[in-house]
Protein backbone atom coordinates (compact mmCIF):
# COMPACT_ATOMS: atom_id res chain seq x y z
CA UNK A 1 0.00 0.00 0.00
CA UNK A 2 2.83 2.21 0.73
CA UNK A 3 4.31 1.88 -2.47
CA UNK A 4 0.88 2.26 -4.17
CA UNK A 5 0.63 5.67 -2.68
CA UNK A 6 4.07 7.15 -3.66
CA UNK A 7 3.35 5.72 -7.13
CA UNK A 8 -0.28 7.72 -7.31
CA UNK A 9 1.58 10.71 -5.44
CA UNK A 10 4.25 10.85 -7.90
CA UNK A 11 1.77 10.53 -10.77
CA UNK A 12 0.27 13.62 -9.60
CA UNK A 13 3.27 15.67 -9.49
CA UNK A 14 3.83 14.44 -12.79
CA UNK A 15 0.66 15.13 -14.15
CA UNK A 16 0.40 18.62 -12.65
CA UNK A 17 3.91 19.81 -13.97
CA UNK A 18 2.80 18.68 -17.40
CA UNK A 19 -0.11 20.56 -17.09
CA UNK A 20 1.73 23.41 -16.38
CA UNK A 21 4.35 22.90 -19.27
CA UNK A 22 1.67 22.58 -21.44
CA UNK A 23 0.19 26.13 -20.59
CA UNK A 24 3.30 27.43 -20.74
CA UNK A 25 4.07 26.18 -23.91
CA UNK A 26 0.55 27.45 -24.83
CA UNK A 27 1.08 31.00 -24.05
CA UNK A 28 4.56 30.96 -25.30
CA UNK A 29 2.63 30.07 -28.39
CA UNK A 30 -0.19 32.31 -28.47
CA UNK A 31 1.96 34.94 -28.80
CA UNK A 32 3.33 35.16 -32.44
CA UNK A 33 3.62 37.00 -35.09
CA UNK A 34 5.28 40.26 -36.08
CA UNK A 35 4.92 43.13 -33.62
CA UNK A 36 5.83 46.55 -34.92
CA UNK A 37 7.34 49.14 -32.56
CA UNK A 38 7.79 52.84 -33.07
CA UNK A 39 9.58 54.69 -30.80
CA UNK A 40 11.84 57.47 -29.34
CA UNK A 41 15.59 58.24 -30.89
CA UNK A 42 16.41 58.16 -26.95
CA UNK A 43 15.39 54.55 -26.67
CA UNK A 44 16.77 52.95 -29.34
CA UNK A 45 19.38 51.17 -26.95
CA UNK A 46 16.80 50.00 -24.85
CA UNK A 47 13.96 48.72 -26.61
CA UNK A 48 16.88 46.48 -28.53
CA UNK A 49 17.46 44.90 -25.56
CA UNK A 50 13.90 44.95 -24.25
CA UNK A 51 12.96 43.44 -27.49
CA UNK A 52 15.71 40.96 -27.83
CA UNK A 53 14.65 39.35 -24.44
CA UNK A 54 10.90 39.55 -25.03
CA UNK A 55 11.63 37.69 -28.05
CA UNK A 56 13.77 34.84 -26.61
CA UNK A 57 11.14 34.36 -24.47
CA UNK A 58 8.02 34.47 -27.36
CA UNK A 59 10.28 32.90 -30.01
CA UNK A 60 7.41 32.58 -32.35
CA UNK A 61 7.67 36.60 -32.05
CA UNK A 62 9.22 39.28 -35.06
CA UNK A 63 10.04 42.66 -33.26
CA UNK A 64 10.13 45.41 -36.20
CA UNK A 65 11.10 48.68 -34.77
CA UNK A 66 11.16 52.38 -35.95
CA UNK A 67 12.98 55.01 -34.22
CA UNK A 68 11.72 58.51 -35.05
CA UNK A 69 11.08 61.63 -33.29
CA UNK A 70 8.79 61.39 -30.60
CA UNK A 71 6.44 64.09 -32.87
CA UNK A 72 7.43 62.39 -36.10
CA UNK A 73 6.71 59.21 -34.57
CA UNK A 74 3.16 59.94 -33.61
CA UNK A 75 2.26 61.39 -37.13
CA UNK A 76 3.06 58.15 -38.86
CA UNK A 77 0.12 56.97 -37.21
CA UNK A 78 -1.97 60.31 -37.09
CA UNK A 79 -1.36 61.41 -40.91
CA UNK A 80 -0.10 58.00 -42.78
CA UNK A 81 -1.92 55.53 -40.58
CA UNK A 82 1.30 53.54 -40.34
CA UNK A 83 0.57 50.11 -38.50
CA UNK A 84 1.87 49.95 -34.78
CA UNK A 85 1.45 47.49 -31.83
CA UNK A 86 3.33 49.95 -29.68
CA UNK A 87 4.37 53.19 -29.46
CA UNK A 88 7.25 54.66 -27.13
CA UNK A 89 7.38 58.82 -26.94
CA UNK A 90 10.42 60.69 -25.07
CA UNK A 91 7.30 62.95 -23.69
CA UNK A 92 4.31 61.19 -22.64
CA UNK A 93 2.09 64.85 -23.31
CA UNK A 94 2.64 63.97 -27.33
CA UNK A 95 0.39 60.69 -26.64
CA UNK A 96 -1.91 63.17 -25.25
CA UNK A 97 -2.25 65.54 -27.58
CA UNK A 98 -1.77 63.88 -30.62
CA UNK A 99 -2.82 60.48 -30.08
CA UNK A 100 -5.71 60.22 -27.44
CA UNK A 101 -8.73 60.03 -28.26
CA UNK A 102 -8.86 59.56 -32.08
CA UNK A 103 -5.71 56.92 -31.82
CA UNK A 104 -5.08 55.72 -28.84
CA UNK A 105 -7.05 55.55 -25.27
CA UNK A 106 -4.37 55.79 -22.78
CA UNK A 107 -0.91 56.76 -21.76
CA UNK A 108 1.26 55.29 -18.93
CA UNK A 109 4.32 57.72 -17.57
CA UNK A 110 7.87 54.90 -17.04
CA UNK A 111 11.01 56.69 -17.20
CA UNK A 112 12.34 60.09 -16.71
CA UNK A 113 15.38 61.67 -18.20
CA UNK A 114 17.33 65.21 -18.29
CA UNK A 115 19.29 67.06 -20.98
CA UNK A 116 23.08 67.41 -20.87
CA UNK A 117 25.52 69.32 -23.28
CA UNK A 118 27.67 66.05 -25.21
CA UNK A 119 31.10 66.71 -26.78
CA UNK A 120 33.91 64.34 -27.37
CA UNK A 121 37.69 64.96 -26.54
CA UNK A 122 37.98 66.04 -30.27
CA UNK A 123 35.59 68.61 -29.92
CA UNK A 124 37.25 71.96 -29.69
CA UNK A 125 37.40 73.47 -25.93
CA UNK A 126 37.10 70.29 -24.91
CA UNK A 127 39.78 70.52 -22.30
CA UNK A 128 38.48 73.83 -20.43
CA UNK A 129 34.75 73.56 -20.73
CA UNK A 130 32.78 72.74 -17.45
CA UNK A 131 29.57 73.22 -15.72
CA UNK A 132 30.28 76.71 -14.88
CA UNK A 133 31.13 78.08 -18.42
CA UNK A 134 29.31 75.48 -21.00
CA UNK A 135 27.04 78.41 -22.07
CA UNK A 136 29.87 80.45 -23.23
CA UNK A 137 31.77 77.60 -24.78
CA UNK A 138 29.09 77.24 -27.48
CA UNK A 139 29.38 80.67 -28.92
CA UNK A 140 32.90 80.84 -28.96
CA UNK A 141 33.47 81.66 -33.08
CA UNK A 142 34.82 79.01 -34.03
CA UNK A 143 32.95 76.65 -32.07
CA UNK A 144 29.56 74.68 -34.01
CA UNK A 145 26.80 73.02 -31.96
CA UNK A 146 23.60 71.15 -33.20
CA UNK A 147 20.66 70.81 -31.89
CA UNK A 148 17.30 68.64 -33.25
CA UNK A 149 13.96 69.55 -34.55
CA UNK A 150 11.43 71.29 -31.82
CA UNK A 151 8.63 70.30 -34.65
CA UNK A 152 9.49 66.81 -34.73
CA UNK A 153 11.63 65.85 -31.32
CA UNK A 154 10.96 66.76 -27.74
CA UNK A 155 15.08 66.75 -27.32
CA UNK A 156 14.74 69.34 -30.04
CA UNK A 157 12.09 71.57 -28.17
CA UNK A 158 13.45 70.65 -24.36
CA UNK A 159 16.69 72.75 -25.88
CA UNK A 160 15.29 75.63 -25.99
CA UNK A 161 13.91 75.54 -22.95
CA UNK A 162 16.56 75.00 -22.12
CA UNK A 163 18.04 77.83 -23.58
CA UNK A 164 15.53 79.58 -22.24
CA UNK A 165 15.84 78.29 -18.30
CA UNK A 166 20.07 78.88 -18.65
CA UNK A 167 19.44 82.66 -20.12
CA UNK A 168 17.44 83.07 -16.73
CA UNK A 169 19.67 81.00 -14.08
CA UNK A 170 22.93 83.04 -15.94
CA UNK A 171 21.17 86.45 -16.40
CA UNK A 172 22.08 86.30 -19.91
CA UNK A 173 19.95 88.66 -22.17
CA UNK A 174 18.88 87.10 -25.49
CA UNK A 175 20.38 83.62 -25.04
CA UNK A 176 17.37 81.70 -26.20
CA UNK A 177 17.52 84.02 -29.27
CA UNK A 178 21.17 83.09 -30.08
CA UNK A 179 20.40 79.62 -29.95
CA UNK A 180 17.30 79.60 -31.70
CA UNK A 181 18.86 81.68 -34.81
CA UNK A 182 22.22 79.53 -34.67
CA UNK A 183 24.06 76.69 -37.06
CA UNK A 184 20.26 76.38 -38.47
CA UNK A 185 22.02 74.03 -40.70
CA UNK A 186 22.50 71.48 -38.66
CA UNK A 187 19.25 70.77 -37.22
CA UNK A 188 18.13 66.98 -37.79
CA UNK A 189 14.38 65.24 -37.29
CA UNK A 190 15.78 63.47 -33.57
CA UNK A 191 18.37 63.82 -31.39
CA UNK A 192 20.75 60.39 -32.05
CA UNK A 193 21.14 62.05 -35.62
CA UNK A 194 23.73 64.62 -34.75
CA UNK A 195 25.16 61.82 -32.40
CA UNK A 196 27.31 60.93 -36.41
CA UNK A 197 27.92 64.82 -36.46
CA UNK A 198 29.56 65.23 -33.47
CA UNK A 199 31.72 61.62 -33.64
CA UNK A 200 32.93 62.65 -37.27
CA UNK A 201 33.60 65.74 -36.00
CA UNK A 202 31.21 68.13 -38.11
CA UNK A 203 30.48 69.60 -34.62
CA UNK A 204 31.76 70.33 -31.63
CA UNK A 205 28.98 69.97 -28.74
CA UNK A 206 24.82 68.66 -29.10
CA UNK A 207 21.66 69.28 -27.20
CA UNK A 208 21.14 65.75 -25.72
CA UNK A 209 19.56 63.20 -23.00
CA UNK A 210 22.29 62.00 -20.35
CA UNK A 211 21.19 58.45 -21.00
CA UNK A 212 21.97 58.80 -24.74
CA UNK A 213 25.66 60.40 -24.06
CA UNK A 214 25.96 57.54 -21.54
CA UNK A 215 25.06 54.67 -23.61
CA UNK A 216 27.50 56.27 -26.57
CA UNK A 217 30.02 56.27 -24.47
CA UNK A 218 30.51 60.34 -25.42
CA UNK A 219 31.43 62.76 -22.81
CA UNK A 220 28.81 65.44 -21.27
CA UNK A 221 28.42 68.47 -19.28
CA UNK A 222 25.82 67.71 -16.49
CA UNK A 223 23.45 70.68 -15.82
CA UNK A 224 22.01 72.46 -12.83
CA UNK A 225 18.64 70.63 -11.91
CA UNK A 226 17.75 74.63 -12.12
CA UNK A 227 18.02 73.79 -15.92
CA UNK A 228 18.26 69.96 -16.55
CA UNK A 229 14.67 69.35 -16.57
CA UNK A 230 15.65 66.24 -14.61
CA UNK A 231 13.91 67.42 -10.91
CA UNK A 232 9.70 67.33 -11.02
CA UNK A 233 10.60 69.45 -7.45
CA UNK A 234 11.75 72.28 -10.40
CA UNK A 235 8.54 71.73 -12.36
CA UNK A 236 7.61 75.75 -11.35
CA UNK A 237 10.51 76.86 -12.60
CA UNK A 238 10.60 74.62 -15.69
CA UNK A 239 7.31 76.03 -16.52
CA UNK A 240 8.17 79.64 -16.58
CA UNK A 241 9.76 78.72 -20.30
CA UNK A 242 8.34 77.66 -23.43
CA UNK A 243 8.77 77.19 -27.06
CA UNK A 244 6.11 77.30 -29.71
CA UNK A 245 5.62 74.13 -31.96
CA UNK A 246 3.63 72.68 -34.58
CA UNK A 247 0.32 70.92 -33.47
CA UNK A 248 -1.78 68.23 -34.50
CA UNK A 249 -3.25 69.66 -37.83
CA UNK A 250 -1.63 71.74 -40.38
CA UNK A 251 -0.69 75.40 -39.82
CA UNK A 252 -1.73 74.95 -35.74
CA UNK A 253 0.48 75.52 -33.17
CA UNK A 254 0.31 74.72 -29.47
CA UNK A 255 2.97 76.01 -26.73
CA UNK A 256 5.06 73.33 -25.29
CA UNK A 257 5.84 74.74 -21.53
CA UNK A 258 9.06 73.18 -19.53
CA UNK A 259 8.47 70.73 -17.27
CA UNK A 260 10.70 67.47 -15.72
CA UNK A 261 10.63 64.92 -18.48
CA UNK A 262 8.70 62.08 -18.38
CA UNK A 263 8.25 58.88 -20.92
CA UNK A 264 5.26 57.46 -21.95
CA UNK A 265 3.82 54.27 -23.66
CA UNK A 266 0.40 53.09 -25.38
CA UNK A 267 -1.03 50.62 -27.93
CA UNK A 268 -2.27 52.36 -30.76
CA UNK A 269 -6.00 51.92 -32.36
CA UNK A 270 -4.13 50.62 -35.24
CA UNK A 271 -2.05 47.89 -33.64
CA UNK A 272 -2.66 44.52 -35.96
CA UNK A 273 -1.40 42.35 -32.96
CA UNK A 274 -2.73 43.30 -29.32
CA UNK A 275 -2.15 40.20 -27.89
CA UNK A 276 1.82 40.69 -28.40
CA UNK A 277 1.04 44.43 -27.67
CA UNK A 278 -0.21 43.84 -24.05
CA UNK A 279 2.07 41.28 -23.55
CA UNK A 280 5.05 43.15 -24.82
CA UNK A 281 3.69 46.59 -22.72
CA UNK A 282 3.42 44.17 -19.37
CA UNK A 283 7.37 42.66 -19.99
CA UNK A 284 7.94 46.38 -20.78
CA UNK A 285 6.83 47.92 -17.71
CA UNK A 286 7.63 44.93 -15.27
CA UNK A 287 10.68 45.96 -13.13
CA UNK A 288 12.45 42.22 -13.51
CA UNK A 289 12.47 42.72 -17.06
CA UNK A 290 12.31 45.99 -18.95
CA UNK A 291 12.26 48.71 -16.81
CA UNK A 292 15.91 47.09 -14.83
CA UNK A 293 17.17 47.20 -18.38
CA UNK A 294 15.86 51.02 -19.04
CA UNK A 295 17.53 52.01 -15.72
CA UNK A 296 20.88 50.12 -16.59
CA UNK A 297 20.79 52.54 -19.79
CA UNK A 298 20.50 55.76 -17.76
CA UNK A 299 17.22 56.28 -17.40
CA UNK A 300 15.18 56.11 -13.92
CA UNK A 301 12.16 54.03 -13.96
CA UNK A 302 8.83 55.67 -12.80
CA UNK A 303 6.77 52.87 -12.69
CA UNK A 304 4.30 53.35 -11.13
CA UNK A 305 3.40 56.51 -11.95
CA UNK A 306 0.02 58.61 -12.82
CA UNK A 307 -2.35 58.35 -15.36
CA UNK A 308 -4.70 60.89 -16.35
CA UNK A 309 -6.69 57.73 -18.47
CA UNK A 310 -6.30 55.42 -16.05
CA UNK A 311 -9.75 54.20 -16.57
CA UNK A 312 -8.88 53.45 -19.90
CA UNK A 313 -5.72 51.67 -19.10
CA UNK A 314 -6.62 47.68 -19.79
CA UNK A 315 -7.15 45.75 -16.24
CA UNK A 316 -3.50 43.72 -16.98
CA UNK A 317 -1.71 47.32 -16.97
CA UNK A 318 -3.14 48.99 -14.60
CA UNK A 319 -0.63 47.77 -11.99
CA UNK A 320 1.69 49.50 -13.28
CA UNK A 321 -0.12 53.49 -13.06
CA UNK A 322 -2.61 54.83 -10.63
CA UNK A 323 -5.55 57.29 -10.97
CA UNK A 324 -5.53 60.14 -10.41
CA UNK A 325 -8.13 60.60 -7.71
CA UNK A 326 -5.69 58.05 -5.73
CA UNK A 327 -2.61 60.43 -6.36
CA UNK A 328 -4.92 63.32 -5.20
CA UNK A 329 -5.33 61.34 -1.51
CA UNK A 330 -1.99 61.26 -0.76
Amino acid sequence: MKNIGIIISALVIFISVSCINRQNASDTNNVSGELKIIHAGSMSVPVKLIANDFMEKYPDIKILTEAWGSKAGARRITDLNQDCDVYISADYKIIDELLIPEYADWTIKFAGNEMAIVYTDNSKYSEIINSDNWYEVLFYDDVIFARSDPDSDPCGYRSVIVAELAEEFYNIHGYKSKILTSHLNYIRPKETDLIAFLEQGEVDYIFLYRSVAEQHQLNYIKLPDEINLRNPDYDSLYAKASVEVNGKKPGEKITEYGEAMVYGITIPHTAKNKKAALEFVKFFLSYETGQKIIEDQGQTSLVPTVSSSYDNVPEVLQKFCQPMELNAEK
